[in-house]
C-alpha cells in the first residue's frame, strides 16, 4: 500500500506551478496518478455539452489534479508549510506529526 503525505480533508500549500503560494483543503488524493484536487487550486474550463435539462450547455470552472510533488502540509500551529513524519502512539498506531512544531496532525 503507497503512503502518501497528503490526505483527504488536510490544508496544503502550492509549492510550484501557476498557483504557486496559495493555500487550499485536498477534496480527493488519486493514488494511481499521484495527484489530488485542491480546493480553488488549478482552475480550468470544462465544456459541458447540451442535454435535455441544460438545453443551451455552459462553460463550467473546476479544479484540475495537481501532483503532489507540488503540495506540503500546512502545520496546524504556525500556519507555514511543514515536511510530515510518521510515529507510532502508546496503542501502536502510526499517527502523523509536523517535523517543524514535532506535534500530531489531525484532519479537521
Amino acid at each position: 500500500m503507497k503512503k502518501f503525505h497528503i490526505k483527504k480533508g488536510d490544508n496544503v500549500y502550492v509549492n510550484a506551478g501557476n498557483y504557486k503560494g496559495t493555500k487550499g483543503r485536498v477534496l480527493k488524493v488519486i493514488i494511481d496518478d499521484y495527484k489530488a484536487i485542491v480546493e480553488g487550486v488549478n482552475i480550468v474550463h470544462k465544456h459541458k455539452k447540451p442535454t435535455s435539462e441544460n438545453a443551451e450547455g455552459n462553460i463550467v470552472e473546476v479544479e484540475a489534479p495537481i501532483h503532489l510533488s507540488n503540495l506540503q502540509p500546512i502545520c496546524p500551529e504556525t500556519g507555514e508549510p511543514t515536511k510530515i513524519g510518521r510515529k507510532k502512539n502508546k496503542e501502536g498506531n502510526l499517527v502523523r506529526f509536523s517535523k517543524k512544531s514535532k506535534n500530531k496532525v489531525e484532519i479537521k
